[in-house]
């Protein structure tokens, strides 16, 4: 199976768990028994490790039973898909200037040559406008990878990283280094945390955005020093002051000249320094194992990888439940004995009873991109446009390349008010429809979209079921909301009745009642 057209649905009307309700759940991380792994837990796996199934998916994966299901998901590089090329945008809009064009710059300001002056300035202008159209066309191509991708954990981690690692084009004003990052995090996006780590302290990108590429040892800029460890690794009082002030030291001279790392030794500190109880002559690559050698980085990591995949907990260990607090051990652990590889955790994660517990399925409110991603991969519906689709997430406050600030995304309750709301329930209208907040897409006659081809599982199980308005209902309602709550079947088994039966347009109509739903806001 190609898992390679899911989606995101929700549950209940729940929008998080409580402590109390949160303490029911499992405190270990046993793997789920085969024979308790069925529908609901294949379709929240793929909520989860991915954008969600479409109803085949999800029987195949259930089929399959957990072990084969997980590792299919979690050991994507078997999984055949076409790796995106160097050539795949063009790295040469922001070069740097030549010599040649330097020494004719510095040449037009000797003779203050204001004609020449302003023709550098207008090429310049030229350029960083090609790079921003060159930057819409990067958050298209991504977000096309992901409703297309047969590996979605592989961007689902890649989303992970860049809300972790988190860079904005805002800042770095160069598309191309943008792309490299996004590589970065998908190359390594299963891998080693450890490894990731020492290339993240070399990612132009990075460097940039934390102004370390213009730290010398003369005057260390601490930026990247403080956000490697507050928020990249450790935590929160895991380190001191002092910690960051060596780590600076320790990061200076790494920079990049036009699309690769430099490492400048003229701008290096050399001398001797203490970071996390290291000593010695540390370098950028010290400073990581300095941070590596930490227990915090692993509970943070596990916590993290936690709050992404299972439950929106708070970040702070002193504000987690004790389930939480038991479980990220545990996954800090299994981390450590892996040496900081990541497969052997998520595995023990997505193999849990913990997981499929009901104060974790359906219990995550959707990212603007699970959302819109999830829609088009579960239902299977036209992409129409994907421009008019980015343009969605930035209203509904996740625009891709363009993080907030080096924090990432809030998430969770974040997501959702009047306004997002407003967003999510037109874009979901959009893909179903064709129609948008103010006019009609042009193509949307020729996109046509039947939903009938969602009903095939049902079909082949119950014959004749696909046409029965109450079965057609409560199958539906299993794929997009995982359970079939009283108030949404009358709701749709009156409408479908009401609209002549089972038949595309009123399927159409339905999966509109059941999108604009609250349960639908969740996975």
């Amino acid at each position: 199976m190609v898992v390679s057209t899911a989606g995101e649905q929700g549950h209940t009307a729940r929008t998080g768990p409580t402590d109390a309700r949160a303490d029911e759940a499992p405190t270990h991380l046993k793997p789920i028994p085969p024979r308790r792994f069925g529908y609901e837990q294949a379709r929240h796996l793929l909520l989860r490790a991915g954008f969600g199934g479409t109803p085949t998916q999800i029987q195949t994966l259930a089929g399959w039973g957990p072990e084969k299901a997980v590792d299919y998901l979690i050991e994507y590089d078997a999984v055949p898909v076409e790796a995106p090329g160097a050539d795949e945008f063009d790295k040469g809009i922001m070069r740097p200037p030549t010599r040649a064009e330097q020494e004719a710059y510095r040449a037009a300001q000797r003779a203050r040559d204001e004609n020449a002056l302003a023709q550098f300035r207008l090429r310049r202008q030229q350029s960083q406008r090609q790079d921003r159209q060159q930057m819409g066309e990067l958050q298209r191509w991504w977000l096309a990878r992901m409703i297309e991708t047969p590996r979605p954990l592989q961007e689902k981690l890649t989303l992970f990283w860049h809300g972790h690692f988190a860079t904005s084009y805002r800042t770095i004003e160069n598309s191309y280094h943008m792309y490299l990052q996004n590589q970065l995090y998908r190359a390594h996006a299963a891998g080693n945390f450890g490894d990731l780590l020492f290339q993240v302290i070399r990612d132009p990108a990075m460097l940039k955005y934390l102004d370390n590429d213009e730290s010398s040892a003369r005057q260390p800029n601490e930026n990247l020093a403080r956000e490697l460890m507050e928020l990249f690794s450790l935590g929160e009082g895991a380190y001191s002051e002092r910690d960051i002030k060596e780590g600076a030291r320790a990061l200076t001279g790494y920079t990049f000249e036009d699309d690769a790392f430099v490492f400048n030794e003229a701008n290096h500190d050399r001398g001797a320094k203490r970071i996390l109880g290291a000593s010695g002559s540390l370098d950028g690559d010290g400073f990581c194992r300095a941070i590596l050698a930490q227990r915090a980085c692993p509970e943070f990591i596990a916590s993290k990888l936690y709050r992404f995949f299972a439950r929106h907990v708070p970040t702070n260990p002193r504000d987690q439940d004790r389930t939480t607090k038991a479980i990220v051990k545990q996954l800090a652990g299994t981390m450590i004995k892996a040496r900081y590889e990541l497969r052997p955790v998520l595995r023990q994660l997505f193999l849990s009873e913990h997981f499929y517990h009901p104060t974790v399925v359906g219990e995550k409110i959707k990212s603007p991109t699970e959302l819109v991603v999830g829609a088009v991969r579960s239902m299977n519906t036209p992409v129409r446009d994907l421009a008019i689709l980015n343009d969605a997430l930035n209203l509904m406050g996740q625009n891709l390349f363009y993080p907030p600030s080096v924090k990432g995304w809030d998430g969770g309750r974040s997501w959702v008010n009047t306004s997002t709301m407003f967003v999510r329930q037109n874009i979901l209208a959009f893909l179903l429809t064709g129609k948008k907040p103010v006019g009609y897409d042009a193509l949307a006659d020729e996109n046509t979209y039947d939903p009938t081809p969602l009903l095939a599982e049902l079909e082949k199980g119950d014959p004749g079921a696909s046409s029965d308005p109450a079965k057609a209902v409560d199958y539906l309602l299993r794929l997009t909301l995982g359970s079939a709550p009283e108030h949404a079947r009358q709701t749709l088994t009156t409408f479908v009745n009401e609209h002549g039966g089972v038949r595309p347009p009123v399927l159409t109509g339905a999966l509109l009642l059941v999108t604009a739903m609250p349960e639908y806001q969740l996975c």
